[in-house]
């Protein structure tokens, strides 16, 4: 089955693979950011959620966390862009066309981009893509 990037249902199952497959490894930047999706094309939209590392491992949940150290504003088509079809060089030029907004601590959102890829974490997104439409 595959659902809209970013939907509840979405968001569920990527929540069952996480559950399936455990922990695949500790982020080794601790950073709280919260999110605010624009232009999503299903439900209210903007949809607020937040990616949390300082749990030991890569979270994301919907709703916003009460101490992020980061807020980042960016619109669904580019965020699937980056986190689902890996495609980096769009959101660079999302950023330099001004359709994403940081707010907070910069550099911990370098720290976390900078990271190496962890190769457990490969199959995750494998199966991320699988459940996206």
């Amino acid at each position: 089955m595959s659902y809209e990037f970013l939907s509840p249902e979405w968001i569920a199952a990527a929540e069952a693979i996480r559950a399936e497959l455990g922990d695949v490894g500790t982020p080794a930047v601790a950073v709280v950011m919260n999110l605010i999706v624009t232009d999503v094309p299903f439900g209210a939209s903007p949809l607020h959620a937040h990616l949390d590392t300082t749990v030991g491992v890569l979270a994301l949940a919907e709703g916003h966390h009460g101490a992020p150290d980061i807020l980042v504003t960016v619109d669904w088509a580019t965020a699937k862009a980056l986190l689902i079809e890996g495609k980096p060089q769009a959101v660079m030029s999302a950023f330099m066309a001004g359709k994403v907004r940081v707010e907070g601590d910069m550099s911990k959102l370098v720290a976390l981009q900078g990271q190496p890829v962890d190769e457990r974490s490969v199959g995750v997104v494998d199966r991320l893509r699988a459940i996206t439409a």
